[in-house]
C-alpha cells in the first residue's frame, strides 16, 4: 500500500490503509489540532529521523483497567509507601526524563524536541498528563500520556529506581479507574506492560472503543 504524505490540511487517510507494521503516513506537523485529530482516530506520531511518521498498528496493545495485574511483590511495595506518588506535579521533568533515561536494547529515543514541545502544549491545555514517583524528594519514575474522554493514551515511562515505573503505572491506572477511564492505549507490545495485564485487540475493535468512549 502507498505511504501517504500529509500536507497542511488537517486530515488523515483511513487507518485500514496502513502498512502491515502500522505505518500510515508521514509529514505534517505536531500542532495541537493535528495531534488531537490523530489520537481521536487511533493514530499516533513516532519519529524515526526528522520527519514525523504516523502509525496505527493492527493488532493494538491495550489495557482495560479492570484487568490490571498487580503481583504480590508489587502489592507489598505499594503497602510499604516507600515511594511518594503525584499527578501533574512536574510534567516537564517527566517527559524530559522519558527522553533522556537510557533503556536496555534501545539506542535512542523517539521523543524529539518537537515532541516534547508539542506535549508540553497539550499539558498546558489540559489534555496531556503525568504521574510522578518520588524517593526522598527526588523524581525517580513516572509516565505521561494523553487523556480524552474515558481513554488514556500512554506515551512513555521511565525509571531511575527499581520498580519505580511499575509503581507509577499501577497507582495511575488505579486513579484513572476511579475516574471512570475504560481503556488505556499502550500502542505496541512490551513484555513489561503485558506482565501488568495489557493485551492485544483487533484494530477495528480499538477504533469502535475510541468512538464509544472518547465522546
Amino acid at each position: 500500500m502507498p505511504l501517504f504524505a500529509l500536507s497542511h490540511e488537517l486530515v488523515f487517510p483511513p487507518v485500514e490503509l496502513a502498512e502491515p507494521d502500522g505505518l500510515l503516513a508521514m509529514g505534517g506537523d505536531l500542532s495541537t489540532e493535528r495531534l488531537l485529530l490523530a489520537y481521536r482516530n487511533g493514530i499516533f506520531p513516532w519519529y524515526e529521523g526528522e520527519i514525523p511518521l504516523w502509525w496505527c498498528p493492527n493488532p493494538r496493545f491495550v489495557l482495560f483497567p479492570a484487568e490490571m495485574k498487580v503481583s504480590k511483590s508489587m502489592q507489598q511495595l505499594l503497602k510499604k509507601n516507600i515511594f511518594s506518588f503525584s499527578i501533574n506535579k512536574d510534567f516537564r521533568s517527566v517527559i524530559e526524563s522519558c527522553k533522556s533515561v537510557k533503556r536496555k536494547g534501545q539506542p535512542g529515543t523517539w521523543i524529539t524536541e518537537e515532541v516534547e514541545k508539542a506535549f508540553a502544549n497539550l499539558h498546558e491545555k489540559g489534555y496531556a498528563h503525568s504521574a510522578e514517583v518520588w524517593l526522598d524528594g527526588e523524581l525517580v519514575g513516572g509516565l505521561y500520556g494523553l487523556r480524552m474522554g474515558k481513554i488514556f493514551f500512554g506515551e512513555s515511562m521511565f525509571s531511575k529506581a527499581s520498580n519505580a515505573s511499575k509503581y507509577a503505572f499501577i497507582k495511575y491506572i488505579q486513579h484513572l479507574q476511579s475516574e471512570g477511564v475504560q481503556l488505556v492505549d499502550c500502542q505496541v507490545y512490551t513484555q513489561h506492560l503485558e506482565s501488568l495485564g495489557a493485551r492485544m485487540i483487533e484494530r477495528s475493535q480499538f477504533i469502535k472503543l475510541l468512538k464509544r468512549w472518547i465522546d
